[in-house]
């Protein structure tokens, strides 16, 4: 193979495990003469090279993925690179079950960890001393040293009230989660920091019936309000229904902004939701580039908040002009 890309033996080598400072054209020439030899690396013998697997675990408490497998996915482009795969494991909010995977996962001596979850709050650390560096993404660790990445909440709520503002709605309402939740209270914060609310922030449960129920508290209270920012996609396609079935038009009455552009929501509700985006896969390509620096013996301790990007649909679609 060496001989058929023109480079020497060790370059070869060096090509095919990305290592050393080699030009582009080099690597592809070798790359390209091994996939034409039909060339598949030793894994096996790699690991005794380097020391190390090349895999990754990524320990989750998001049962359905909803957020965990766009995490997967990102990790996964950011690892695929230099050839590194991931075990996912699902500990379903369970501690034993967790802990249980944690060892399981060390005795199959890979080289870190991800930690993720369906929640942006602190955790506790997994655990103490451990072997292997780990990066949390999405949740982060209670612990302020150690390496977490988390989508910037705040700034995804002033970018969904700044875009209701420029679209000339001035009277905003907030319906969102549970109060004691952390993405709930975050959210609501920055609502307030950012408008003068129409109404006191309504507090329920992240589901379409709440989004109905919370449109009926605002229409029977005769708040004045002319636009909605949700706490989440599923409150905002129950609140576009029930506001619809009163006789208010979104967005030509009520316009209305979501959060977690989930494509099953936003295409669901009627009109199609404007919504803020995570960017979750951008959080795992992160977290994994993180965590291969750690690997590599970088300090990559500390948060990191990633911003989000505004989606916009009709529901916050500005009439034409004399319409």
């Amino acid at each position: 193979m060496a001989a058929l890309a023109g480079v020497s033996t060790g370059t070869a080598s060096k090509a095919l495990n990305g290592r050393g400072s080699l030009r582009a054209e080099t690597v592809a020439r070798v790359q390209q003469a091994a996939d034409q030899l039909g060339f598949v690396a030793n894994a096996a013998a790699r690991s005794l090279q380097t020391g190390r697997t090349y895999t990754v675990g990524m320990i989750t408490t998001d049962s359905i993925g909803r957020f965990s497998i766009p995490l997967l996915i990102g990790a996964e482009d950011a690892l695929g690179a230099g050839q590194v795969s991931v075990f996912l494991c699902d500990a379903r909010d369970d501690p034993i079950r967790e802990q249980y995977y944690l060892r399981t996962l060390l005795g199959r001596k890979v080289d870190g960890l991800i930690v993720t979850g369906r929640r942006t709050q602190a955790r506790p650390p997994i655990g103490a001393g451990l072997p292997v560096p780990v990066v949390y993404a999405f949740i982060s660790s209670a612990d302020p040293r150690d390496c977490s990445v988390v989508p910037d909440e705040a700034d995804g709520t002033r970018r969904a009230i700044r875009h209701l503002q420029a679209i000339g709605r001035q009277k905003i309402a907030h319906v969102t989660g549970p109060e004691h939740h952390h993405s709930a209270r975050v959210r609501a914060a920055a609502a307030a920091e950012c408008a003068d609310l129409a109404a006191p922030t309504l507090y329920g449960e992240w589901s379409e019936a709440w989004g109905r129920q919370a449109a009926g508290i605002l229409l029977s209270t005769g708040a004045d309000f002319d636009a909605v920012f949700c706490g989440s996609d599923q409150i905002a396609r129950g609140l576009a229904e029930a506001l619809r079935e009163a006789g208010r038009e979104i967005p030509r009455d009520v316009a209305l902004v979501g959060f977690d552009n989930w494509d099953v929501m936003v295409d669901g509700c009627r009109p199609a939701l404007t919504s803020i985006d995570m960017d979750l896969e951008g959080i795992g390509r992160s977290a994994a580039e993180l965590l291969l620096a750690a690997i590599n013996g970088d300090d990559v301790g500390g948060q990191r908040a990633r911003p989000c990007r505004l989606v916009p649909r009709a529901s916050t679609a500005v009439p034409p002009f004399g319409g």
